[in-house]
């Protein structure tokens, strides 16, 4: 039987990249605020954590940076991010306490296009996933998965050509887990509109789509309200 997947509502508008993790013990939402925000008065996008129990955000930071993932490894945060959409430059921000960050190069890849990001740890290391738009050798269709490596978080490998997730359609990735020796590829599919689906993979080239796709679609209840302060525009 298909597992249910059970939408509570809308928590805000136009917050796009955003993904939850546990840190201290406590449950966070990770929010990359674009400049088009409407509380947004900055002038430009920046990173932020919203603590569930209060909804009170943590500090800004990465301002000027784009399309961040957030990940939680023992006491640290991490936040993978670009500093310019279709850019060459996957970065790295860490910090033990949310409120101080350190910003770190993970990859440049010149004349490559670069996009959204996650992050998860495995048996012997760290791999991320990030989504390719060009050039179209690399990339295929646009949006693909690549995947660098890393035994530490600080030094860094590209994986080789092989490993991708796929150049024949649009395949935006957004999502990599890893469980009992497989990765699973959350990637958002275009077919009948958008749809998330899943695919797992042991070495990152052979992918194995799952029988129970999508994982999600959109429906009327998307438009369901779940916060209470949410503005009349937004509503």
């Amino acid at each position: 039987m298909k597992p249910a997947i059970n939408k509570l509502g809308t928590l805000d508008c136009d917050l796009v990249e955003t993904n939850p993790v546990v840190f201290n013990h406590r449950l966070y939402r990770f929010e990359y605020v674009r400049p088009g925000y409407g509380p947004n008065d900055t002038g430009d996008s920046y990173f932020r954590f919203v603590d569930w129990q209060t909804q009170q955000p943590t500090a800004a930071f990465g301002a000027g940076h784009h399309l961040g993932c957030a990940f939680v490894d023992g006491s640290t945060a991490y936040v993978t991010c670009v500093d310019i959409w279709d850019g060459e430059h996957l970065l790295l921000f860490v910090s033990q306490d949310l409120e101080h960050w350190e910003r770190q190069s993970i990859l440049h890849l010149p004349g490559w296009g670069l996009f959204n990001t996650s992050l998860c740890r495995t048996d012997d290391g760290y791999v991320l996933m990030f989504e390719v738009g060009k050039p179209p050798q690399v990339a295929g269709q646009r949006f693909t998965a690549r995947f660098a490596t890393s035994p530490d978080l600080r030094q860094w490998c590209l994986t080789p050509d092989e490993c991708n997730y796929s150049r024949d359609r649009y395949t935006a990735p957004h999502c990599l887990r890893y469980a009992n020796g497989w990765y699973y590829n959350f990637y958002l599919e275009a077919h009948e509109g958008y749809e998330q689906r899943v695919v797992r993979s042991r070495d990152l080239i052979r992918w194995e789509a799952s029988p129970l796709n999508p994982v999600l679609r959109a429906d009327s209840n998307d438009r369901r309200i779940a916060r209470v302060g949410l503005d009349e525009a937004s509503r």
